[in-house]
């Protein structure tokens, strides 16, 4: 596996600190690298997961709901196409599921809260939520676990006790990005930091390791911060008003996906020359990276929503078979990608203007059987579960 770029003080810190209960039966590569305090947001829930020896209250096919917070950007469309097209089908399939019921709240924390127990009260056995406030639904997941539903978070965490969380570790992935942007830049110049939607957890969490990577360069500067929320036209809009108003000298934009495309065409209209840009999974931006090569050093995926939802799926059909989760959070590394590697991976008749997202894989992003066996008490492949 790779290994962070750490300064010796955080590889001191991974290698002596006391970890948690369950996160010591993990990996020691892993647990050093992705559960190291010091790259890890303070309030991660990284503790013995409360479902050890859960034993789900029916038999398969199982009823999911899925409580989606927002539906405005290509990352959740992409979520939910992976879902609908590909996951409920094969697990139908597999005689493991009968439905997944979907609803939508549009960032309201109020209306989640009332969709996520409508639900709980229809009988489902399980619950995915996505990239919520880390707080808000605590009450909530408290109240499904109470009637024996499991509450599974996607991209970001919940601090509940009760709630099972995968996802990357952010502020790992924001560290290695901020820090690839320093480098870029030859560790001296002006950058502008877009975030994703401030108040969640995966945006506030890599927001951090971004600007503790860039602070590994004493002579870089952030200049501004703009709220992307992770859509490329509300991305757009933000930089284009930051660059009209600040006209001054910018070197590079470090943006949490999905919003570069967002970024780079707002830079393209300003005139302003051919700024860095960090890239992630969308493939217009990434057919950018490949047909300008010099452009960027690296791409970072950091969370492949194809890749994500498989995740957080086969971690809860693991958990309803009664596999015994270890840990709260099933984190899962960047994956770094070089020029070469982008060229490799995206088509050289690629569309500039595709909204699809990269699907980075299940061996390579964290979703595989051997990666994930060792976050459970009695491994054993989901797929192939008789009850």
């Amino acid at each position: 596996m790779k290994k962070l770029a750490m300064t010796t003080a955080m590889l001191a810190v991974a290698t002596t600190a006391a970890f948690a209960e369950g996160v010591d039966e993990l990996d020691a590569d892993v647990a050093a690298r992705l559960y190291n305090p010091e790259m890890l947001a303070r309030a991660q829930p990284v503790g013995p997961s409360a479902w050890r020896d859960f034993v789900a209250k029916n038999p398969p096919p199982w009823k999911i709901g899925y409580a989606s917070s927002y539906a405005g950007n290509t990352w959740r469309a992409a979520v939910m196409d992976e879902l609908q097209n590909s996951i409920i089908p094969e697990w139908q399939s597999l005689g493991l599921l009968s439905e997944v019921v979907i609803t939508q709240s549009n960032l309201n924390d109020s209306t989640q809260i009332q969709q996520m127990r409508q639900l709980v009260d229809q009988g489902v056995d399980a619950v995915i939520v996505c990239c919520s406030n880390p707080t808000a639904l605590n009450a909530t997941v408290k109240y499904a676990a109470d009637k024996g539903v499991p509450v599974f978070s996607l991209t970001g965490y919940l601090t509940s006790e009760y709630a099972i969380n995968s996802s990357v570790n952010y502020q790992v992935a924001g560290f290695e990005i901020g820090k690839d942007m320093a480098d870029q830049l030859g560790g001296k110049g002006n950058v502008l930091v877009v975030e994703g939607i401030p108040g969640t957890s995966g945006s506030d969490s890599q927001n951090r390791g971004v600007l503790a990577g860039l602070a590994s360069a004493p002579d870089i500067k952030v200049v501004g911060s703009v709220a992307g929320m992770w859509t490329d036209q509300v991305a757009q809009g933000e930089v284009q008003k930051w660059l009209a108003t600040n006209p001054g000298q910018l070197d590079g934009i470090v943006v949490q996906s999905a919003a570069e495309m967002g970024v780079l065409n707002a830079v393209k209209q300003s005139g302003r020359g051919n700024i860095p840009v960090a890239i992630g999974g969308e493939l217009g931006a990434l057919c950018y990276m490949r047909n300008n090569p010099g452009y960027l050093n690296t791409s970072y995926q950091v969370w492949p929503p194809a890749d994500e939802i498989q995740l957080i799926w086969n971690v809860m059909m693991r958990t309803l078979q009664g596999q015994g989760p270890k840990v709260q959070s099933v984190l899962v590394d960047p994956v770094k990608m070089s020029q070469a590697e982008v060229e490799a991976a995206v088509p050289a008749d690629c569309d500039e203007n595709s909204t699809a997202w990269l699907k980075v894989g299940a061996d390579r992003w964290g979703a595989s059987s051997a990666y994930l066996d060792q976050f459970f008490l009695k491994p054993a492949d989901p797929r192939a579960f008789k009850q």
